[in-house]
């Protein structure tokens, strides 16, 4: 059990709470009954609920057989996009709606996302600067949402993933994708994504490739391209993430720089050990994978040879979250909500995905706790003293069934110490008593 007494007497202006409950701090220790004292946005102590006791002027929700954990973490969501099923769906949203239409229809994402204990996520690419703005707005407080981490556009070579053929030669979308070529050309292309704001960078390095085993993957990017959009990245002081399929493709990306490889469904011992060297984060996105074989191959348009892929990848990814978990890669939680999977009420099972590929219950709510708020750079994650109040009040024990962190009706929900939304499984959760 981990017990900090808070350290300072209060202002009497300063929003006090105090939540008795199971906590799960995703430190490493076990759940206990105990107490967390949040005082305005922070984390103020964390302990027995005697020892914490109940400050003058404090609320108290007082709520046993409720598990209190940190706010879960998408590292992985595009906020701009729908979810749709189809490829054509897809691209028919881009020629119908605005950027305006698309921040708007973003905000919405947003908020559901929040509403099911997603306190943070990290957007990885929209058209223009509509997810920048967004987070913008939502920390100037005008809607509310997750803290974002936005990369704003892709970086990816001409004809590359996120800049793919088959618009009519007359189609021209402004800002919708950032091709660069050549290592001038990516370094150009990171200047401008800092300039619009973005938090850290991400590329699109390799592809899939249809060669059967050991000739799954393509590299996009060029060898040196990657290393000097890593090059640039780094000296503005930001990380790099890459949509990676595997193979020897995803270990260039690693020896170029790249600090966070997302999918990377196609290893073996050599690229693992690589990763378990760079200190690489793997971000395995387990469940849009899957979602592929939940809806109807010819729905989706997907010809023969890319199914082929799909079905080795969906066997890859678990030998490689297998191989990862041994070698001590650090394993972050994300789901890709926005291309087949919907914002906020699929998240939960990203996480059942990670049990079933070998972690914990506990190591996989660590995995979108604790480790993703590393990854993202905030101070969240864990439920330790100082840190923000990003908090899920959980109806019930997760670890022993975690499907229901997807009843929003279940999730009592805070951020920065605010309580957005609560939930109980239909009775009051909340017993409030103020001293003084």
């Amino acid at each position: 059990m981990a017990h900090v007494p808070h350290p300072f007497a209060s202002p009497a202006r300063t929003r006090l709470t105090v939540i008795r409950a199971n906590i799960f701090t995703a430190t490493g220790d076990k759940p206990f009954y105990g107490a967390v004292l949040l005082a305005g946005d922070r984390i103020a102590a964390v302990g027995a609920a005697d020892e914490i006791g109940h400050p003058d002027g404090a609320r108290l929700i007082d709520a046993p057989g409720r598990t209190l954990i940190p706010g879960l973490i998408d590292a992985h969501v595009h906020l701009a996009y729908s979810g749709a099923a189809t490829k054509a769906a897809f691209r028919n949203e881009h020629a119908e709606l605005s950027y305006p239409a698309i921040a708007l229809r973003a905000a919405g994402y947003a908020r559901a996302t929040l509403d099911h204990g997603i306190t943070a996520v990290r957007d990885m690419h929209a058209p223009g600067g509509v997810v920048i703005d967004l987070r913008d707005a939502i920390e100037a407080g005008q809607v509310d949402g997750p803290r974002i981490k936005a990369c704003g556009r892709g970086l990816t070579v001409t004809g590359g993933h996120m800049d793919q053929p088959g618009w009519g030669d007359q189609t021209h979308f402004e800002g919708l994708t950032q091709p660069c070529d050549g290592p001038d050309g990516f370094r150009h292309g990171v200047r401008q994504e800092v300039k619009r704001g973005a938090d850290f960078i991400k590329l699109n390095t390799c592809g899939p490739a249809y060669g059967g085993p050991g000739a799954w993957c393509r590299l996009e990017m060029a060898a040196d391209e990657i290393e000097a959009a890593c090059d640039e990245a780094h000296r503005w002081g930001l990380h790099v993430a890459s949509h990676t399929t595997g193979e020897v493709p995803l270990a260039e990306t690693i020896r170029r720089g790249v600090d966070c490889v997302e999918h990377a469904h196609f290893t073996d011992d050599a690229v693992i050990a690589l990763m378990a060297e760079r200190g690489t984060v793997l971000v395995p996105t387990l469940l849009v994978n899957e979602r592929n074989f939940e809806l109807d191959p010819a729905a989706q348009g997907v010809p023969p040879r890319h199914w082929r892929w799909l079905e080795a990848s969906r066997d890859a990814k678990w030998e490689t979250l297998e191989r990862a978990k041994e070698a001590g890669i650090r394993i972050a939680c994300g789901t890709d909500a926005g291309f087949q999977v919907a914002h906020g009420s699929m998240f939960w099972r990203e996480l059942a995905y990670l049990v079933k590929g070998g972690l914990t219950p506990a190591e996989a709510v660590t995995a979108a706790t604790a480790t993703n708020a590393d990854l993202l750079g905030i101070e969240a994650g864990r439920l330790v003293v100082g840190r923000l109040a990003d908090l899920v009040l959980v109806d019930g024990d997760p670890f022993a069934d975690i499907s229901i962190l997807g009843d929003p009706g279940r999730l009592t929900v805070f951020k920065g110490g605010r309580q957005i939304r609560s939930g109980g499984g239909g009775h009051d959760i909340c017993l409030d008593h103020m001293h003084g």
